[in-house]
Order: structure tokens, then sequence, then C-alpha cells
């Protein structure tokens, strides 16, 4: 099957893809452009894991309030600060610190995790691990992994905090 230019063009549109990426999923999958698109995240995903190892200690600090009355800031951490003035990096951290307003995880992964809490227990569920509340189809390291694979460095929420109008301890 012959894939043309404009094919190759409206797949990297959609899923910010290389060229070459872009046409083998469609060749693989006989032009078929969702399953090249999933193919290419998964294929991502797998790019993202290898990354994990690789420091991060560049990016930016993102707040986010809703009302006035709750607010969180997040530490999100990529390799090098020319990731880190991306506007798709930008608004992944957006899109964290919105999560930790509208969800008040306690932890960062399921690791940090205190021993002796259910995994299924959702008021101790990790971010990580948290559907989206914009897309319930991803979850927040679904997000991350996604912004490794389509950046090409490694991305690690390293801290937050949550803050609301007259709740202290938490």
């Amino acid at each position: 099957m012959a894939i043309s230019a404009a094919d190759v063009k409206k797949l990297r549109e959609r899923t910010n893809a290389g060229v070459m990426e872009c046409r083998n999923a469609l060749a693989e999958t006989g032009g078929d452009f969702d399953k090249a698109a999933e193919l290419l995240r998964i294929k991502g995903m797998a790019k993202a894991d290898k990354k994990s190892d690789r420091e991060a200690n560049q990016g930016l600090i993102e707040t986010y309030t809703h009302g006035g009355r709750i607010g969180a800031l997040v530490e999100l951490n990529c390799e090098t600060d020319f990731v880190a003035r991306n506007e798709n990096f930008r608004a992944l951290a957006r899109d964290v610190a919105m999560q930790v307003v509208a969800m008040n995880p306690r932890y960062i992964s399921a690791e940090e995790r205190a021993e002796g809490i259910a995994a299924d227990d959702p008021d101790h569920q990790a971010l990580l691990d948290q559907v989206f509340v914009r897309d319930s189809k991803r979850t927040i390291g679904d997000m991350v992994k996604e912004q490794i694979a389509t950046l090409g460095e490694n991305i690690v929420v390293r801290r937050f905090a949550r803050f609301e109008l007259g709740r202290s301890g938490q």
C-alpha cells in the first residue's frame, strides 16, 4: 500500500511523532489512522520506559488555583531547560496541578504510598495512577509517558503541595 505524504502529515499532526515513525506505523497498519496512532502510542511508551533512568533536574514549578479557595504547586522536572520552555511540557505541568487540586492525591507514585494501604482505596490512590479529570481514558502516568515519548526526555513529577482555605495539616 502506498502511503502519501498527506497521510503522514495528518498522522504526524495528530501524534507529534517523527515523519519516518508515522510512515512506518501507517505501512504496518495498512493505512488505518486509529491503529497507527495507537501503535505509535505503544512504541512511545516503550521509549519512555527506557528514558526513566536519566537524570531530570531542570523543569518548572506550576501553580493552579480553583476559585481562589483551592490551589496547588507542582514541581515537574525534565532534562533540559529547552524542554522546560516547551508549550507541551508547560501544559502537562498545568494539567498535573489541576489534577492535584481536583483529586487531592497524597502520593506521587504507588511506590511512595505508605505500606498497608489497599491499592484500590481511592482516598490513597497515587497521583500517577489517577485517571485524568479531563480525559477518563488516560491516567496522569500515561500523560507523563506520552510527553516523554514526544519530547524525548525523561520527565518526573518531583513533588506537589495542595492548599485549601480553612484546612490545615493536609
